[in-house]
């Protein structure tokens, strides 16, 4: 009886590797997501400090890639010299996008006219520089649109960990963004948004973790990482009925390598 041919490999688009929840055991980590089938990783920046964070550990390990920006919590702390300084960093050749960078009118750490600002201005960044965007935005659905449609960059981007209606997805899809959906997918409360993921195109999705954060189901309670991220891939594959796991996960990888323009073998 001949072998069952190896499952595609996968991409963790959005992860916080250099957050100091993985300090002390880095290796193990990415050994686990290599041993799961995950060939790159995409580090997000949410700050100078962990843009330049996620920047060294790109240089360090050819499967990581970084991103740079400046979240919307830190919003308030945006100037023309923070702008300058991302715009440097973002020319390190394994950036690939802006971000994340958004609107939260959630939690509202930084005032929503800070936010504003501060999303327009690395939006532009991201034309500038020709990049694509990576996007957070929570309950601002209609100014998350609003500014994407008045400023979004050539590349466009991506809708991060997207919990938002079928409405906001179509629209954003609509002006050529990217979904991307994490763990939350596989939560016993979010069958709203499994009803979202099984109404989109697979070719306008992508995967992700946002680890440490957001576990999928069946681990919670317990610290994510990339490996996991193939409870999401599992939980499309079952929201898609005419879909299988093979065909998420290769379609999710096209796709979020050809956004970022990654270099894969």
């Amino acid at each position: 009886m001949s072998a069952m041919p190896p499952l595609p490999p996968m991409i963790d688009s959005h992860a916080h590797l250099q957050f100091e929840e993985y300090a002390a055991e880095l290796d193990g980590v990415l050994t686990r997501a290599q041993e799961a089938g995950v060939e790159a990783i995409v580090n997000v920046g949410t700050d100078l400090a962990s843009s330049r964070a996620a920047i060294d550990l790109a240089d360090r390990f050819p499967q990581l890639y970084a991103t740079v920006g400046l979240h919307p919590h830190e919003a308030a702390t945006f100037t023309p010299d923070v702008g300058k300084a991302l715009a440097d960093l973002a020319r390190h050749p394994k950036v690939v996008a802006i971000g994340e960078t958004g609107l939260d009118y959630y939690y509202q750490h930084s005032p929503r006219d800070a936010q504003q600002a501060a999303f327009r201005a690395q939006l532009g960044l991201a034309g500038a520089l020709n990049l694509p965007v990576v996007v957070h935005s929570r309950d601002a659905k209609e100014e998350t649109l609003r500014l994407l449609a008045e400023a979004a960059p050539a590349r466009k981007g991506v809708l991060h960990c997207f919990t938002g209606d079928l409405d906001m997805a179509q629209r954003a899809i609509g002006m050529g963004f990217y979904i991307s959906f994490s763990g939350i997918v596989t939560f016993k409360t979010a069958g709203p948004l499994r009803e979202v993921a099984g109404a989109l195109p697979l070719e306008s999705l992508m995967i992700e973790t946002d680890c440490p954060f957001l576990t999928p189901t069946p681990y919670r309670g317990k610290r994510n990482e990339p490996a996991l991220v193939v409870r999401v891939a599992e939980q499309l594959a079952e929201l898609k009925p005419s879909t299988t796991a093979e065909r998420v996960r290769s379609t999710t990888r096209q796709n979020t390598a050809g956004l970022f323009r990654l270099t894969l073998r």
